[in-house]
Protein backbone atom coordinates (compact mmCIF):
# COMPACT_ATOMS: atom_id res chain seq x y z
CA UNK A 1 0.00 0.00 0.00
CA UNK A 2 1.12 3.62 -0.39
CA UNK A 3 1.43 6.14 1.17
CA UNK A 4 -1.69 8.01 -0.57
CA UNK A 5 -3.29 4.63 -0.03
CA UNK A 6 -2.71 4.60 3.80
CA UNK A 7 -3.87 8.53 4.26
CA UNK A 8 -7.15 7.76 2.99
CA UNK A 9 -7.33 4.14 4.80
CA UNK A 10 -7.08 6.22 8.06
CA UNK A 11 -9.41 8.93 7.17
CA UNK A 12 -12.27 5.93 6.08
CA UNK A 13 -11.50 3.74 9.49
CA UNK A 14 -12.35 6.50 11.85
CA UNK A 15 -15.43 7.83 9.72
CA UNK A 16 -14.10 11.19 8.63
CA UNK A 17 -15.38 12.96 5.51
CA UNK A 18 -12.48 14.36 3.66
CA UNK A 19 -13.77 18.23 4.11
CA UNK A 20 -13.88 17.15 7.80
CA UNK A 21 -10.38 16.19 7.90
CA UNK A 22 -9.07 19.29 5.69
CA UNK A 23 -11.21 21.66 8.05
CA UNK A 24 -9.13 19.89 11.07
CA UNK A 25 -5.91 20.17 9.97
CA UNK A 26 -6.15 23.42 8.56
CA UNK A 27 -5.74 22.77 4.47
CA UNK A 28 -8.36 23.30 1.29
CA UNK A 29 -10.44 20.24 0.50
CA UNK A 30 -9.08 19.89 -2.68
CA UNK A 31 -5.86 19.77 -1.00
CA UNK A 32 -6.19 16.92 0.95
CA UNK A 33 -7.72 15.46 -1.78
CA UNK A 34 -4.29 15.55 -3.83
CA UNK A 35 -2.51 14.25 -1.26
CA UNK A 36 -5.00 11.12 -1.14
CA UNK A 37 -4.61 10.83 -5.22
CA UNK A 38 -0.85 10.91 -4.73
CA UNK A 39 -0.86 14.27 -6.72
CA UNK A 40 0.93 15.98 -3.74
CA UNK A 41 2.71 15.73 -0.90
CA UNK A 42 1.98 17.29 2.58
CA UNK A 43 4.77 19.38 4.17
CA UNK A 44 6.04 17.98 7.77
CA UNK A 45 3.84 20.23 9.63
CA UNK A 46 0.81 18.41 7.80
CA UNK A 47 1.94 15.37 7.83
CA UNK A 48 2.45 15.14 11.73
CA UNK A 49 -1.42 16.72 12.07
CA UNK A 50 -2.41 13.97 9.67
CA UNK A 51 -0.49 11.51 12.24
CA UNK A 52 -2.06 12.88 15.15
CA UNK A 53 -5.76 13.30 14.07
CA UNK A 54 -5.13 9.67 12.92
CA UNK A 55 -3.49 8.47 16.28
CA UNK A 56 -1.09 6.66 14.30
CA UNK A 57 3.16 7.55 13.68
CA UNK A 58 4.33 9.23 10.31
CA UNK A 59 6.58 6.13 10.30
CA UNK A 60 3.52 4.54 9.37
CA UNK A 61 2.00 6.82 7.28
CA UNK A 62 4.96 6.73 5.35
CA UNK A 63 6.47 3.52 5.24
CA UNK A 64 3.14 1.45 6.31
CA UNK A 65 5.17 0.09 9.51
CA UNK A 66 4.93 1.10 13.13
CA UNK A 67 7.97 2.84 14.63
CA UNK A 68 10.18 0.20 15.58
CA UNK A 69 11.75 -0.12 19.67
CA UNK A 70 15.45 0.21 18.03
CA UNK A 71 16.92 4.06 18.72
CA UNK A 72 18.27 5.47 15.65
CA UNK A 73 21.83 6.59 16.60
CA UNK A 74 21.44 10.25 16.63
CA UNK A 75 24.39 10.55 18.76
CA UNK A 76 25.64 13.56 16.38
CA UNK A 77 22.61 15.65 17.96
CA UNK A 78 22.88 17.38 21.65
CA UNK A 79 20.06 16.08 23.35
CA UNK A 80 20.82 16.71 26.61
CA UNK A 81 17.77 18.22 27.58
CA UNK A 82 15.26 17.67 25.34
CA UNK A 83 11.90 15.29 26.34
CA UNK A 84 11.48 12.07 25.13
CA UNK A 85 8.59 13.69 23.00
CA UNK A 86 10.82 16.14 21.68
CA UNK A 87 13.15 13.18 20.61
CA UNK A 88 10.37 11.33 19.01
CA UNK A 89 9.73 14.66 16.90
CA UNK A 90 13.74 14.74 15.86
CA UNK A 91 13.09 11.57 14.78
CA UNK A 92 9.53 11.75 13.01
CA UNK A 93 11.25 14.76 11.24
CA UNK A 94 14.23 13.01 9.58
CA UNK A 95 12.19 10.22 8.66
CA UNK A 96 10.20 13.08 7.03
CA UNK A 97 13.29 14.56 5.31
CA UNK A 98 14.35 10.90 4.12
CA UNK A 99 11.18 10.14 2.93
CA UNK A 100 10.74 13.35 0.74
CA UNK A 101 13.93 12.92 -0.91
CA UNK A 102 12.90 9.15 -1.86
CA UNK A 103 10.03 11.35 -3.52
CA UNK A 104 12.71 13.29 -5.48
CA UNK A 105 14.17 10.85 -6.32
CA UNK A 106 11.42 8.66 -7.95
CA UNK A 107 10.49 11.48 -10.23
Amino acid sequence: MKFHERLRKCREEIGLKQNSVAEKIGVKNNTLSSYEKGIRQPDYETLNKLAKLYNVSIDYLINGSQESEQHENLFFFDMEGLSEKEIDDIKEHIRYVKWKSEQGKEE
